[in-house]
């Protein structure tokens, strides 16, 4: 681990995974809450259109990436309410999706040389190229984002758990919800970077599914999506540096999947116990004599 640590894309990779990390665990946290995972995905795909338009016109692929994930989040949250979501979210999938093979179609034959590079790194991210001040962006990214989640996160549980009475009660229900997804959108973004656009929703649902396995609390599931997030960062990135034939993105996910599956476990394995111990309870003492006589 020492040696691990002295090596500047190490560094990096870790300040800009965890920043990333903390980010998508807590924007996943709601996104598991709401029913909105299926946003998260759509976000991706978006991010990959956007990144090729960007290529495709000779930009920057950041400005692509920011301004169609944000500007997809706004307009899902602005167009749609609660229960139309899918609706929305599976017909901007697939006119995003088409538009991208376009861009994609049009960067393959009158971009660059490094049109396959490019390609891949947006689908699959490049944490361990990531340069310092990449990190230091990322860094920067999550800040605003989480200053801004936590800004509207009681009014934004509120929605998500009673979203009539949050109405009735003069909450902007929907104003939130565009806001919330375009906090997504950024998230998205920024992680594309480092994990890829594929990638991202397993970083963005898989923490988060654990932590709400784990607790009923919200605000106690909340940061501990954030933690799971970060943790899988780590040890998937130790991993990487320890096995260099396995790809970073592959062993976080890798990571996050195992996280999901052992808070699952673990949870089911709770509820039996308590199933056994609250049958036990109401037994009755003739129930339990007869029991151990027989």
């Amino acid at each position: 681990m020492t040696a691990m640590l002295h090596q500047p894309f190490i560094v990096h990779a870790l300040v800009a995974g965890s920043a990333v990390a903390v980010l998508c665990g807590l924007v996943g946290y709601f996104l598991v809450l709401r029913g909105q995972v299926f946003a998260g995905d759509a976000l991706g795909h978006v991010a990959y259109t956007g990144a090729m338009a960007a290529l495709a016109a000779g930009l920057d692929p950041r400005l692509g990436l920011f301004g169609a994930t944000v500007g997809a989040g706004l307009a899902l949250g602005a167009g749609s309410r609660r229960s139309t979501d899918d609706v929305a979210i599976g017909s901007l999938f697939s006119w995003v999706l088409g538009l991208g093979a376009l861009f994609l179609t049009y960067y393959t034959t009158h971009g660059s040389g490094r049109n396959g590079t490019a390609n891949v790194n947006v689908l699959f991210g490049s944490i361990f190229g990531i340069s310092g001040r990449a990190a230091t962006t990322a860094v920067a990214v999550t800040a605003v984002g989480a200053i801004v989640l936590l800004t509207i996160s009681r009014p934004l549980l509120f929605s998500t758990v009673d979203p009539p009475v949050a109405t009735a009660a003069g909450v902007p229900t929907r104003l939130l919800g565009a806001l919330f997804l375009a906090v997504a959108g950024a998230t998205v973004a920024e992680a594309t970077q480092v994990i890829g656009a594929l990638l991202v929703l397993g970083l963005m649902a898989a923490p988060a599914g654990a932590a709400a396995r784990l607790t009923t609390r919200p605000w106690r599931a909340f940061w501990l999506s954030a933690a799971f997030a970060v943790a899988a960062i780590w040890v998937g990135v130790t991993l990487a540096y320890l096995i260099p034939a396995a790809p970073a993105s592959f062993t976080i996910m890798i990571c996050a999947a195992a996280t999901y599956l052992a808070a699952a476990l673990f949870a089911g394995r709770v509820r039996t116990l308590r199933r056994e111990r609250h049958i036990a309870r109401a037994a009755s003492p003739t129930d339990r004599q007869s029991a151990s006589s027989r």
